[in-house]
C-alpha cells in the first residue's frame, strides 16, 4: 500500500502544480496585457501653421475648413510642395470616423484613385457653394471629388458617411 499512496500524493501534486501555473497565467494576462477595444484616443493638431505656408507657395488656393464644430478633430495635416503640390488634412469626426481633405496638381485620374483608395465614380452629384461634386464610392473610402479647379483636384474622402463629406466640403474656404 505505500506504494499507492506515493503515486497519489506524485498526482495529487502534479495537478496542483498545474492549477498554480494556470492561475499564475491568468494573473498575468488580466495584470500586464491591455484589453481596451476602443480606438486610441487621438491628439488634436493645429493645423493654421502648415494651412498658412501652403497657401504662401501652392501655385492653387488650398481648401481648409471653416466653422466645424469643436467636435471635429483635426488629426493630421501635410503639404509636399515637391510631390504635387498635395495638401492633406485629416479629421476625426464626432462619431469617431475619419474624413480628410486632399488636394493636389497630379494627374486628376491618379490622384482621385490614391486620395478615395480606390473608389469609383457614380452618377451622382452633389451641387455645394455653386460647385459641382462627384460621388464616388467604394474602396476603403467614399469621396466627394471636385475637379478642375485652379489647376487642382480636390477629393473629401473618409469613413465617414455622405452627411458627414458633404458637411467638410460645405466648410471648406480657400483664401
Amino acid at each position: 500500500m505505500a506504494g499507492s499512496n506515493g503515486k497519489q500524493k506524485t498526482a495529487r501534486d502534479m495537478i496542483l502544480s498545474l492549477a498554480l501555473v494556470g492561475m499564475a497565467a491568468l494573473v498575468v494576462y488580466f495584470v500586464t496585457i491591455p484589453h481596451d477595444d476602443h480606438a486610441p484616443d487621438l491628439k488634436r493638431v493645429d493645423y493654421r501653421v502648415e494651412l498658412i505656408g501652403a497657401r504662401r507657395v501652392a501655385s492653387y488656393p488650398v481648401a481648409a475648413p471653416e466653422g466645424l464644430p469643436s467636435t471635429w478633430k483635426a488629426t493630421s495635416v501635410t503639404y509636399d510642395g515637391e510631390k504635387d503640390q498635395r495638401w492633406h488634412i485629416g479629421f476625426q469626426t464626432p462619431d469617431g470616423q475619419y474624413v480628410q481633405v486632399e488636394q493636389s496638381t497630379q494627374k486628376p485620374a491618379d490622384f482621385i484613385d490614391d486620395a478615395s483608395q480606390g473608389a469609383s465614380a457614380t452618377q451622382k452629384t452633389e451641387t455645394i457653394d455653386g460647385r459641382t461634386w462627384t460621388r464616388y464610392t467604394g474602396g476603403r473610402y467614399d469621396a466627394l471629388v471636385l475637379e478642375g479647379t485652379h489647376g487642382s483636384t480636390t477629393v473629401v474622402a473618409g469613413t465617414g458617411s455622405f452627411d458627414e463629406l458633404t458637411k467638410m466640403a460645405t466648410a471648406l474656404r480657400t483664401k
